[in-house]
């Protein structure tokens, strides 16, 4: 009987550890990138309230010192596309850009699309 409880408590023990183990961090910060981008490309909700939802992300982000996802600061800048909006078109390329300069060429070609200066190296 006394082995039985040894082991139940032994049990016990491991199952608390086990739930003080820390999860693994991420690469990316993800916050609302997907179900916004899903949002997006359905044509589900207002460019504001898709904008508001990343910004607040990208807060989030910052505070836990996490690097967004690729995309993240692309999609922003194509909202902000949206709404006329240049300047800040021109600032999420170009964070874009800086996290990512792989995407840096498509950045460029996004902007003179729509013409506005290039993404600055």
């Amino acid at each position: 009987m006394k082995k039985h409880i040894g082991i139940l408590c032994s049990c016990g023990l491991l199952l608390v550890l086990a739930g003080c183990v820390s999860q693994p961090r991420t690469l990316y910060g993800w916050e609302e990138y997907q179900p916004q981008l899903y949002s997006y490309l359905k044509g589900e909700g207002s460019y504001e309230e898709q904008i508001a939802a990343l910004e607040e992300g990208l807060q989030k982000m910052r505070a836990r010192g996490q690097t967004p996802a690729p995309g993240y600061h692309a999609q922003l800048g194509l909202l902000y596309a949206q709404l006329g909006r240049s300047d800040q078109v021109v600032q999420q390329f170009t964070s874009e850009a800086e996290l990512f300069p792989e995407s840096r060429p498509f950045m460029d070609f996004l902007l003179k699309q729509r013409n506005v200066t290039e993404v600055k190296p």
